[in-house]
């Protein structure tokens, strides 16, 4: 199964505070995190054309282990504009999917405006493949939220502070 979905987000960051966010493996690792608990997870990026980005970690919930794995090849770099790049997804040890991704960033009024396209091709389903195309795009959606809390950190300060209740 293979299909395409585009994302649109603005920030109040410029496209290099952005791009920045995408380079830097100390910015990078505090929003781009795989599911599970952090003293499991590893990471190494080589953000330059032809590097590649590699995540793994371990997903524990109730009695479901999966080993997750993320590996991607830097494709186009165009410093504060533009990022293409294939990943390819493993959930314990097979290759789930590949997407071919397009990042594409513009200044807005004060901020930036990033643009999301993503390709991808499914190579092992989940039953008829909606949850796993559901699964995708929501996952990406909480990226990109984790992104706009690293280079929007002022939006963000007061919402640790909302207690279930108003309390």
């Amino acid at each position: 199964m293979h299909g395409s979905f585009a994302l649109q987000v603005g920030f109040s960051a410029s496209p290099e505070q952005v791009f920045a966010a995408f380079a830097d493996p100390g910015l990078r690792t505090r929003w781009f995190r795989l599911p599970g608990s952090s003293k499991n997870a590893t990471h190494a990026l080589d953000f330059r054309v032809g590097g590649s980005e590699v995540a793994a970690n371990l997903f524990v919930s109730g009695d479901i282990e999966e080993r997750l794995e993320y590996r991607s090849r830097f494709h186009d770099i165009v410093p504060d504009r533009r990022i293409v790049y294939v990943y390819e997804a493993h959930v314990d040890g097979l290759r789930r999917w590949v997407s071919l991704v397009t990042v594409e960033l513009a200044a807005e009024g004060a901020g930036s405006r990033l643009d999301w396209t993503e390709q991808y091709a499914y190579l092992v389903l989940s039953g008829d493949g909606g949850q796993d195309t559901a699964h995708l795009r929501g996952g990406t959606r909480l990226l990109l939220n984790g992104l706009s809390a690293v280079v929007e950190p002022e939006r963000y300060r007061g919402l640790a502070k909302i207690r279930p209740g108003g309390a």
